[in-house]
């Protein structure tokens, strides 16, 4: 890691600064056209200002970035590195094929998404909100507390070491991560911890206990839940989670899904059901 931030000092300077404008990347939407465009050039205008000095290089650089640009943001520092880099050499090879640099970032869209959001939204999003709504159902204020730091230190840590990742590694990164097969892996890997996570807590947060109870002559009343919990423990809240996630691929709205979660939950409480 060291290697990434022993670079020159006004690099580092540069650097931060595309790191912290970062975080206003999806600030103000571009519309459909454009997503984050705007955002990614006010991210990476830090490098345009210190590599392009004549006006008209600069204008075409701006131009050049007015594509539409969406990656998760918290590896998204990733591209705006790489982008710097190669506007970098761009400025000081003539011959360079600028069209590359839009090649470049548009072909990382996909693959970077598909990381980020496995591993952020899939896995660190799911682990940090189990923790923290547990938490905070047992009345604790450390819940949304957790929350926030479980999530948000890493997204911080890794949108800033990518920044320099991306610099340091320039365009060779996208060849070699490819050809040894690893961005399959990595995304393999975090979807399927992400679909534990979802699981687990599906199992641990979706409860369902009912008190129907049968009447037996001369014996105890035999409770529904204890066959319930016989069959499969856990089955009527596995079954609701599937409902909903059919609904929910139905392209059922998910304001309805919730309603009528909630609707069935106040039937259910009134007829004494559970």
């Amino acid at each position: 890691m060291s290697k990434l931030t022993s670079l020159p000092k006004e690099d580092k300077k540069m650097l931060n600064s595309i790191f912290f404008r970062s975080f206003a990347v999806f600030a103000g939407g571009a519309g459909a056209t454009k997503a984050g465009a705007s955002g990614f050039i006010f991210s990476v205008m830090p490098a345009l200002k210190r590599y392009y000095k004549k006006h008209d290089d600069f204008a075409d650089a701006m131009t050049r970035h007015t594509t539409w640009y969406n990656i998760t943001q918290n590896v998204g520092t990733f591209a705006m590195g790489l982008v710097a880099s190669m506007e970098k050499e761009n400025s000081e090879n003539p011959d360079f094929d600028t069209q590359s640099i839009a090649a470049i970032k548009a072909s990382l869209m996909g693959p970077m998404s598909g990381i980020g959001d496995a591993i952020f939204w899939g896995v660190i999003r799911v682990i940090a909100a189990g923790i923290g709504v547990n938490l905070a159902m047992q009345g604790s204020i450390l819940g949304p507390v957790l929350f926030f730091l479980i999530y948000n230190i890493p997204s911080v840590l890794c949108r800033y070491y990518m920044t320099y990742l991306g610099y340091s590694l320039g365009s060779t990164f996208i060849e070699k991560i490819y050809s040894s097969g690893a961005m399959k892996i990595m995304t393999k890997a975090a979807s399927t911890l992400g679909l534990m996570m979802v699981g687990a807590m599906a199992a641990s947060n979706v409860r369902f206990n009912t008190i129907i109870s049968m009447s037996v002559p001369e014996g105890e009343p035999i409770m529904l839940q204890t066959y319930l919990d016989s069959i499969f423990v856990g089955l009527v809240p596995l079954a609701l989670t599937l409902l909903c996630l059919y609904l929910l691929r139905k392209n059922v709205n998910v304001n309805l899904v919730l309603a009528g979660v909630l609707v069935l939950a106040i039937l259910l409480g009134i007829f004494g059901v559970v």
